[in-house]
């Protein structure tokens, strides 16, 4: 049941209008005047405010801007005698529903007020689910609720209404094109096309016609012509995945439709002219390409408008029970099976695998475990890389004493953090800083080593 308040001066008028209301079904609340109406408004859940223009004291239109002060959504629909039509104005201009000059009917009354608690309502439900994604599970397809993650949902929601262009960055599976996604779907942009471009996967020639398309005749094997991905990803997004990988001479004619909005097609001479918005991602360090000569320097800073940069899966092991409660219950309803479920022995060993395909190795884990498991529980057999030991009681932690170890006042990453560089250290001296030995002697794999020494600056010796 929608909540409505009416606000005026005139008593016969509230008893006129609140029994019409309540016969329609509405829960109503009356107020003699703007004061009392505004401290109505603070205590009451309400979906509507219908006020009255002409009242003492505090009149319809300072009331509207009290109340847009409290709750900027909450609609008013005021009420105008016919020789207040500038007061109205200034009212619509101060943010009123719409209003209505008196005398009118009870249908337009009706109708306003249906139309108001209606664009009301679904304001309030994307409001809540909003809230309720970034609070439970992520945001825009994404889940999680690591800091790092959440800095992720926040920058998208600041970045997405505008026009900037964005450079994703992260390792091969952490799901940037699902931020390219989130970022298109929150922009004025969401109803036109949302164009996918995997620049590793094409060879210069093949990508540049791709990209911006072709002429009948152009090469070998151009029997029509053919519109590219920037043409058809006018007035909408396009995402350019992997863009690293676009060769030197390629990225001279991207940097033009950067600059000046506009493209030619492979074979023709025809300048199209072109309103996108790109977003890119990269699993290289493009300014360290830059340094190297194999990405434009002038290119880079177009793309890089706003940085978005996305944790590997090991970084955020907190959201690990959130992700696989999120892939057991997408594979139970593709499989059928509504019971599916994960022992404590299988999560304990998906927290500690290295995860170097990120969050697409892990779905691909639980989509292949959910297959074969037997009675709809995933256990650690079914989880568990072939190269892989099972997993043992450990002996040797059993006389730690932590109060003599670790200080009270330490924090938990502060320890596991301290723990791990040591070990990393003392790996590498150990085997001369030959890195694939350093590596086995620690149990896991060379590239994960070497993510580490990055991360605690840890130098190969020369």
């Amino acid at each position: 049941m929608y909540s409505i308040l009416i606000v005026d001066d005139e008593p016969n008028y509230l008893i006129v209008l609140s029994e019409l209301l309540q016969d329609e079904g509405y829960e109503v609340f009356t107020a003699p005047g703007g004061a009392k109406g505004f401290e109505m408004v603070k205590e009451l859940d309400l979906d509507l405010v219908i006020t009255d223009m002409q009242m003492p004291e505090v009149d319809g239109l300072q009331l509207l801007l009290n109340i847009k002060e409290h709750n900027d959504e909450l609609p008013v629909i005021m009420i105008t005698a016919y020789a207040q039509v500038e007061k109205a104005v200034a009212a619509m201009q101060a943010g009123a529903f719409s209003y209505l000059a008196k005398p009118f009917s009870n249908d337009e009354l009706l109708v306003n007020i249906k139309k108001a608690v209606q664009v009301y309502s679904l304001v309030r439900e994307n409001t809540r689910l909003r809230s309720e994604i970034k609070g439970k599970s992520g945001f825009g397809g994404m889940v999680g609720k690591n800091p790092r993650m959440k800095q992720v949902y926040e920058l998208i929601e600041k970045v997405a209404p505008t026009p900037a262009s964005v450079l994703i960055s992260g390792e091969s599976g952490t799901g940037k094109e699902l931020v390219a996604k989130a970022i298109h779907m929150n922009s004025p942009r969401q109803k036109e096309a949302f164009i996918t471009v995997n620049c590793a996967a094409l060879s210069e020639n093949l990508l540049e016609s791709e990209l911006f398309g072709h002429e009948k005749g152009a090469f070998t094997g151009a029997v029509a012509m053919r519109k590219g991905r920037f043409e058809l990803a006018d007035r909408g997004t396009i995402f350019l995945d992997e863009i690293g990988e676009i060769p030197l001479a390629l990225q001279s004619k991207l940097l033009r439709v950067l600059q000046e909005k506009q493209f030619e097609r492979v074979g023709g001479s025809k300048t199209f002219d072109v309103d996108v918005r790109i977003i890119s991602a990269s699993n290289r360090d493009l300014k360290e390409e830059v340094g190297l000569g194999r990405f434009r320097e002038d290119l880079f800073y177009r793309l890089n408008v706003i940085h978005v940069a996305l944790p590997a899966l090991r970084e955020r092991m907190d959201d690990m029970p959130l992700l696989v409660e999120h892939f057991i219950a997408k594979f139970a309803d593709h499989l059928g099976r509504p019971d599916l479920s994960i022992s404590d022995e299988a999560m304990r060993l998906l927290m500690r695998l290295p995860w170097e395909g990120n969050i697409r190795e892990l779905e691909n884990t639980i989509e292949r475990a959910a297959i074969l498991c037997n009675n709809n529980i995933i256990e650690s057999d079914d989880v568990q890389p072939d190269s892989m030991p099972p997993l043992e009681e450990n002996t040797w932690s059993a006389g730690i004493d932590l109060k003599q170890m670790v200080p009270e006042s330490a924090s938990l990453n502060d320890v596991l953090y301290t723990i791990e560089e040591k070990m990393l250290i003392q790996a590498l001296e150990d085997t001369n800083y030959v890195q694939a030995r350093a590596a086995d002697q620690l149990g896991i794999t060379k590239s994960l080593l070497q993510y580490k020494m990055k991360k605690y600056g840890i130098k190969k010796r020369k």
